[in-house]
């Protein structure tokens, strides 16, 4: 599941000026649309990897038992345009070679082990039976990678720690210190800011639902391998899908686009 290192040549200097000046390919002006990806969220299946890197993304039940339709569940979220534009940010900021669109795929698609990381967005929603945990547990500890993003205060950090602790009931929940060679095995990453949704244009908040204080949390294995990357209280789904809107701050994307591809080159060597 894991390959070798990578030599990068982009840097976030980079991204701030592809930003700024509208060179990215996908980039059209839009300031008075509307927040909200109009495009349906038709789930593109998984099959085998043409590429050593593709964005996985899960499809989960919502707590309450429904949530598998397209637009009927939390999972869905900023799809299909965040995976989208975030695979363009990994194809101009790396040489890791990515494929072309995002897949979906739920907890017990026969492909899940050929996915070295796996992304979860709005999992203070997410429910997991018994056999979906088991299924989770054994892709992360047979060496998997799973990120999960944009869910805020204590209510929704209650659902998904309940979700979670069906898969590791003994295993602690940590802050991943600013040191971890997650945030700087490819990008150095010194210093922990929220990332917040496009709100933050409207509002001129970074928080959502009282979550205040950005949150790196993490589960280990036995030998110290991050298996499970918490970005609590922060959307960098929503700083991936709207890096084409200018009223957006660049230095938000940017970093969302740093801790991103940090986390792929970590998944596959460590």
């Amino acid at each position: 599941m894991r390959t070798g290192g990578y030599l990068g040549l982009a840097s976030a200097v980079l991204l701030a000026v592809l930003l700024v000046t509208g060179v990215w390919g996908w980039q059209q002006p839009f300031p008075s649309r509307r927040f909200s990806d109009e495009e349906p969220a038709r789930p593109v299946q998984a099959g085998a990897p043409q590429t050593e890197y593709s964005f996985a993304r899960v499809i989960y039940r919502n707590a309450g038992g429904f949530g598998w339709g397209y637009r009927g569940g939390m999972w869905a979220t900023d799809y299909p345009k965040a995976d989208r534009q975030f695979l363009m940010g990994v194809k101009r900021l790396s040489l890791i070679e990515s494929g072309d669109g995002p897949v979906t795929l739920p907890w017990n698609d026969s492909r899940l082990f050929q996915y070295p990381i796996l992304y979860a967005v709005e999992v203070g929603h997410m429910a997991l039976d018994d056999a979906e945990a088991a299924r989770l547990r054994e892709y992360l500890l047979r060496g998997g990678f799973l990120v999960v993003d944009d869910f805020h205060g204590t209510y929704e950090w209650d659902v998904f720690e309940t979700a979670i602790r069906k898969v590791f009931p003994d295993r602690p929940i940590q802050e991943v210190d600013i040191s971890d060679p997650v945030f700087h095995c490819f990008y150095d990453v010194n210093e922990k800011i929220q990332v917040p949704g496009v709100h933050y244009i409207r509002s001129g908040s970074t928080s959502e639902q009282g979550g205040t204080t950005p949150h790196f949390r993490g589960i280990y294995d036995d030998k110290g391998r991050l298996m499970v990357m918490i970005n609590f209280n922060m959307d960098l789904g929503d700083a991936w899908e709207w890096a084409d809107l200018p009223e957006y701050p660049e230095k938000f994307s940017s970093m969302a686009y740093r801790l991103g591809i940090n986390y792929i080159i970590y998944s596959m060597t460590h």
